[in-house]
C-alpha cells in the first residue's frame, strides 16, 4: 500500500483536546516532526481535520 509524509507545522497550544489526540493518533506531537504512514481514509480523514496543522509532504 501506498505511504505519505506527513508534517507537523502548527502547535497543539491553546488547540481544543479532541485536536491533540488527533495529533497523537497521527504519530505526531512537536512542531516539525515528519512521520510516514500508510495512506488509508483514516489517515486522510485525520489530515483533513486538522488542516492548520499538519502538511502532506509529496
Amino acid at each position: 500500500m501506498a505511504k505519505i509524509k506527513i508534517k507537523q507545522i502548527g502547535s497543539p497550544i491553546r488547540r481544543p483536546e479532541s485536536q491533540k489526540k488527533i495529533l497523537i493518533g497521527l504519530g505526531l506531537g512537536k512542531m516539525n516532526r515528519v512521520v510516514e504512514l500508510e495512506d488509508t481514509a483514516e489517515v486522510r480523514g485525520a489530515i483533513a481535520k486538522l488542516p492548520h496543522m499538519v502538511a502532506v509532504i509529496d
